[in-house]
Formats: structure tokens, C-alpha cells, sequence
């Protein structure tokens, strides 16, 4: 679980980030959590839309991946959404927390 102040970190870092996957009308399946999960460990923090042609909103499918991918919701505006899981591997850690 997130603080307040490591959350609002995440978000800034995330700020500068572009969207690298799209939720789209097949909706979360399991190549769509098989990609977010290879990028969340190379990455730790990806951030992803959500198409309007989806039949989720941003929070249904930020909160159902990040379920799935055992990861943090850190932030959800508009159609895009932001996810962070520490890296398994501790010489792949990329952002540092308090």
C-alpha cells in the first residue's frame, strides 16, 4: 500500500509518461495482462488508456489489472490511468520510495 507522499511522487514521475498499452473493445484479456506484466517489471510504473470503445471505465479497468498484476493504482484521470509494482528484482529497481 501507497502513502500519500509516495503516491504524489509517483505521479509526478508519471507526468512525463506516455500511455504504452490501450484498453480497447475486447476489453482485459490475458495477452493484454501477459504484456502489462512483462512492461511492469521492466518499467515499475507504465501508464495506460483506456479506448472509448471499451466497455470499462478507466477506474473498472485500472482497479481489475491492477488486481490481477498484484500492483498499485496510483493515479486515474480521464481515460488513462497509472500503475506501480516494485520490481521482484532488486537490481532492476528503477524509482526509488521513501
Amino acid at each position: 500500500m501507497l502513502t500519500s507522499k509516495q503516491r504524489a511522487h509517483l505521479r509526478s514521475v508519471a507526468q512525463s509518461y506516455n500511455c504504452i498499452f490501450f484498453v480497447g473493445k475486447q476489453g482485459i484479456g490475458d495477452e493484454l495482462i501477459k504484456q502489462l506484466d512483462d512492461a511492469i517489471n521492466a518499467r515499475e510504473l507504465i501508464k495506460v488508456g483506456v479506448q472509448e470503445n471499451c466497455d470499462y471505465t478507466a477506474r473498472e479497468a485500472a482497479d481489475t489489472i491492477a488486481e490481477q498484476l498484484g500492483a498499485d493504482v496510483v493515479q486515474v484521470i480521464g481515460r488513462k490511468f497509472v500503475l506501480w509494482r516494485r520490481s521482484r528484482d532488486p537490481k532492476k529497481r528503477v524509482i526509488e520510495l521513501d
